[in-house]
């Protein structure tokens, strides 16, 4: 159990510190060059490493060549200069058994200059240095900063490359910022646009916390929870009043507490990036590692709890204190003890919140999920004869706990397939995905019916009437899902399931031709006079998934595009490298883009200051706007409407 727990916690500590080093940078650098003279001279690396984070040494101890010693930190030059000597460093390291890697270790902290003599041989130094940024609990990937220092023949000292002056800043377009790199064409013009609200996103992320909320009343964690929590209302006071206040602030404690985690977590990953969080593969290979794991615990392999001292230490406050006090604690410890069941159902939800890159959106999803969960144990308080309605506890629980493990299987593939198509590794397409769900649906099926059993199941000698329709309803969604393999479009699953043009056999055709470069795509518009059709899209974004199923499939919508518009979509979190890394400035830093989601993401912030999926233009061959562009709404009434009224509008220029 100590190990199981361990196990988990470690994997919590590691997917904050991933999150955390994604968003902030642990190690600020900055570099030059000294004794610069014809030959070369010497590059000095300065790193302010943060408090609580540490790097490598340049130097790592033998451990028996086992693979188990990380890389140490290293400087090596790509372009116009050639190693002349070792790095060094100013500082001695401070050696360190390192909890992570569980060996004696060279760590660096504080303020360091790394420096390595160089030979010179062209006209500017590039290079790059690839450290990896540790807390006492984990580690992130490792990391590079890039430099790139102009030196010149005459050997006149070179100017400083930081992070956040790297180049000259380019010339600023219109007087906005961020600015356009100066390669880019005119068709990057920054544009004034009106916004459409997406207001009705939060109604459903908070319907769908809600939801989350119900199911996890019927989880194996909380379901006990509710005839004792009530019975201890019902004994604070002899009172029915007093005992339906009791019940009313405890319901509000555990809004409260949920609301709390949603503000803390918005408050430490910030509205601007909770969007790149939930599109970057880190994240959700982790996510898909969490939901598998949960899984196998629901499935009878071990059981996950928080350590018991937490949940006895707040068990024993709740007793001890009184009134609003002793409710409060009450609300903590079920938020404690349910954690094994509601944690897989928060982290879902979570991702979903956020992908709106708003304050509102956790907010709105953890407040729906807490008054999911509360208001029953209300309700429970101003009926207490409904508790003898209640079923007991016993093999129904495990059934749903197992149910639930197939879920989080099933939403698993989810997060893998995201990671797989940012990265291009293609071991997920469309019709292996497709597969791996029809098996588990078939598998739930059969385990609905008894003949499928775990290590907690007791024998179902007689099958419900629950039981059959469930099975009848798994058995109905995988046969559905079988035309999926030749390349039906799957409506229903559109959402979750990879992108048609993944699949390798396709019977049913279906898919767009499109650009996914946006200079390319808008001079092929330009030459053959037709308007644009821009979707910012992302391997990770849910809805336009569902745009894509609910919408664009449709034969009115298809058609139009296809005889009317030019169609460029750009994937705003595709992790391949760019043939030319663009050096840009926004909010007064300069950035370097490396990847083509990077340079796509940049420019639906630079030309249209919007960062959210999915997001629909309508432009003229000149990237001017020919109607207010789109967000995701699935009516496709309005879409064809919208559509021609774009197509009229640039007939008529």
């Amino acid at each position: 159990m100590k190990k199981i727990t361990a196990l988990l916690l470690t994997l919590v500590l590691s997917a904050t510190a991933l999150w955390a080093a994604s968003i902030e940078k642990p190690v600020s650098w900055s570099a030059s060059i000294e004794s610069a003279d014809d030959n070369g001279g010497i590059l000095v690396l300065k790193g302010e490493i943060k408090d609580g984070w540490h790097i490598y040494g340049v130097e790592m101890p033998s451990h028996g060549n086992d693979g188990g010693v990380p890389d140490p930190t290293l400087v090596e030059f790509t372009s116009g200069a050639e190693a002349a000597g070792p790095l060094t460093c100013n500082v001695e390291p401070s050696v360190h058994l390192d909890a992570f890697m569980n060996l004696n270790l060279p760590w660096l902290a504080g303020t360091i200059e790394l420096r390595r003599p160089f030979k010179a041989t062209g006209g500017s130094v590039e290079g790059f240095v690839r450290y990896m940024p540790c807390t006492e609990q984990s580690c992130t990937p490792p990391t590079r900063f890039e430099f790139t220092l102009p030196f010149g023949a005459e050997g006149k000292p070179a100017t400083d490359s930081t992070e956040n002056e790297s180049a000259p800043a380019p010339e600023n377009i219109s007087g906005r910022q961020p600015s356009a790199p100066a390669t880019v064409s005119e068709w990057w013009a920054p544009v004034e646009v009106e916004r459409e609200s997406a207001s009705q996103s939060f109604w459903a992320i908070f319907i769908f916390g809600f939801l989350g909320g119900l199911v996890a009343l019927m989880t194996p964690c909380v379901w006990p929870m509710i005839p004792m929590t009530v019975s201890f209302f019902l004994k604070k006071s002899k009172s029915r009043r007093r005992s339906i206040i009791d019940a009313v602030l405890y319901s509000a404690s555990i809004i409260i507490i949920f609301l709390a985690l949603g503000i803390v977590l918005t408050l430490i990953f910030g509205p601007g990036k909770l969007n790149e969080i939930a599109t970057g593969a880190v994240f959700n290979l982790i996510f898909f590692a969490l939901l598998v794991f949960f899984a196998i615990s629901f499935f009878g392999a071990f059981e996950i709890t928080l350590p018991s001292r937490w949940s006895n230490a707040v068990d024993a406050r709740a007793e001890s204190t009184t009134g609003i006090l002793s409710i409060f604690f009450m609300a903590f410890t079920l938020v404690l003890v349910s954690f094994s069941c509601t944690g897989p159902i928060i982290g879902t939800l979570l991702v979903e919140a956020f992908s709106q890159s708003n304050l509102l959106g956790p907010l709105a999803g953890m407040g729906g999920f807490a008054l999911g969960l509360a208001l029953p144990f209300g309700l429970f308080a101003f009926f207490p004869s409904m508790l003898k309605e209640l079923p007991r506890s016993g093999s129904w629980l495990n059934t749903v706990k197992v149910v639930l493990g197939f879920v989080e299987l099933i939403l698993s593939l989810k997060f893998l397939s995201v990671a797989d198509l940012a990265y291009g590794w293609r071991i997920l397409d469309r019709e292996v995905f497709i597969a791996i769900w029809i098996v588990l649906f078939v598998l739930l099926g059969i385990y609905l019916l008894g003949k499928l059993r775990f290590s907690h199941d007791s024998e179902v000698k007689h099958t419900s009437v629950g039981r059959f329709f469930m099975a009848v309803a798994s058995f109905s969604f995988a046969v559905y899902l079988l035309p999926g393999l030749w390349g039906a479009p799957l409506k229903a699953i559109s959402a979750f399931a990879p992108p048609l043009y993944t699949q390798d056999f396709n019977l049913y055709g279906g898919t767009f031709e499109e650009f996914h470069d946006y200079d390319k795509g808008m001079a092929y518009a330009q030459e053959h006079g037709k308007p644009v059709l821009l979707d910012f899209s992302g391997y990770a974004c849910v809805n336009c998934r569902k745009m894509e199923g609910a919408v664009f499939d449709n034969p009115s919508v298809r058609s139009i595009i296809e005889n009317d518009f030019v169609m460029i979509k750009l994937m705003v979190d595709d992790k391949a490298d760019l043939e030319q890394p663009m050096t840009v400035t926004e909010e007064g830093q300069t950035m370097r883009l490396t990847t083509v989601g990077e340079k796509w993401a940049y420019l639906q912030r630079y030309k249209f200051g919007i960062n959210s999926q999915p997001y629909y233009v309508i432009l003229d061959n000149e990237g001017n706007p020919l109607e207010t562009p789109r967000v995701y709404d699935e009516n496709i009434g309005a879409f064809v409407a919208w559509l021609e009224n774009g197509a009229s509008k640039y007939k008529k220029k």
